[in-house]
């Protein structure tokens, strides 16, 4: 990331907006947004092949679901440039008798929402980059957030919430399976 052209932009924008770029409060703040960027915005810099370096584990005996529920992420709506946040409950099941080490679970959540993006596309990112990776048997994904885009402008509705979820193989064919995902993970939906 180019950050000198970040802060001259931030810059450019403070003065844009009516605000005086070298007062006391707002002297360091060009270069500090462009910092948090270079964080905010670090999928960027990453290709997905550089994401296939997850160790995949083989097990003799694997459990019918792996789930890890409530991992929280932050990411930037790319139509307004506000965040949106909220949590992810992701779930697979193996196949071949491979799992993956669960912090990767989260690593992946922060790949797919460290850049400017939509829920929708967060859903479904994660959901592909999970197949790509270990190609379980089904994977199941739900996500609760809420977008600072609906809460501070336009509609300016606080706390409202927006689900998104994908099902595939597994979670799609067996209703069981599905509902086990869900009652499981129904007590995280909407505590944000």
């Amino acid at each position: 990331m180019d950050q000198q052209k970040i802060a001259k932009a931030v810059k450019d924008l403070l003065i844009a907006i009516g605000e005086d770029p070298e007062r006391e409060g707002l002297a360091e703040t060009p270069q500090r947004v462009a910092k948090m960027y270079q964080e905010v915005f670090s999928s960027l810099n990453h290709q997905p092949e550089e994401m296939a370096n997850y160790k995949v584990f083989h097990v003799d005996d694997v459990p019918e679901m792996v789930l890890v529920q409530h991992i929280p992420f932050y990411s930037m709506c790319e139509h307004h440039l506000l965040p949106f946040f909220g949590y992810a409950n992701v779930a697979y099941v193996p196949k071949d008798k491979k799992v993956i080490g669960l912090s990767k679970i989260p690593r992946l959540l922060d790949f797919v929402t460290k850049k400017p993006g939509m829920q929708e596309r967060v859903t479904t990112d994660l959901v592909a980059e999970l197949q790509r990776i270990l190609d379980p048997a089904g994977i199941a994904v739900t996500i609760a957030a809420r977008h600072l885009c609906m809460e501070m402008r336009g509609v300016n509705k606080a706390g409202q919430f927006t689900y998104t979820d994908k099902f595939t193989g597994q979670f799609k064919t067996d209703r069981d399976l599905k509902q086990e995902f869900l009652n499981q993970t129904r007590n995280y939906r909407a505590d944000l």
